[in-house]
């Protein structure tokens, strides 16, 4: 593998995210809290794969510009944009999340979990969205 290989690694790491985020929501919501529990650590996982394998890629390849013009360029950077400002947002917000779980504070699990849920899966998705604008 090279470092030009990585957009792709980076774009599979958050569909695995999103997939594992989606499995691990519907597992709670039919009673399965230890199959949940793993789900969300894979996807937590995948996540933190998925950071590192982003950084070593832009630390020695930069960014890539957006080709497309008109209105797919306006898209793009709406979805960029909204994308770059929540991923800054989960990481604390995961974290956080899956410590309050972890330590069994269920109550306090579940009301920051309803706001990190469909936030980490929209960063995830559009990760994924991105990566097929920008290279496909």
């Amino acid at each position: 593998m090279q470092i030009a290989d990585l957009p792709a690694v980076n774009a599979t790491l958050n569909a695995v995210a999103a997939v594992f985020l989606v499995t691990g929501y519907v597992l709670i919501r039919h009673g399965r809290p230890d199959l949940h529990k793993r789900c969300m650590l894979g996807a937590l996982t995948a996540s933190a794969l998925f950071l590192t394998s982003y950084v070593v890629y832009h630390l020695n390849i930069g960014s890539r510009p957006f080709q497309g013009q008109g209105v797919i360029r306006v898209i793009y950077f709406t979805i960029l944009s909204t994308h770059v400002t929540l991923a800054a947002t989960i990481l604390p917000l995961a974290l956080t999340t899956t410590a309050r779980g972890l330590m069994a504070r269920y109550d306090r699990h579940v009301r920051i979990a309803r706001w990190t849920l469909p936030l980490w899966l929209y960063v995830s998705v559009t990760g994924v969205v991105i990566y097929l604008m920008l290279y496909w």
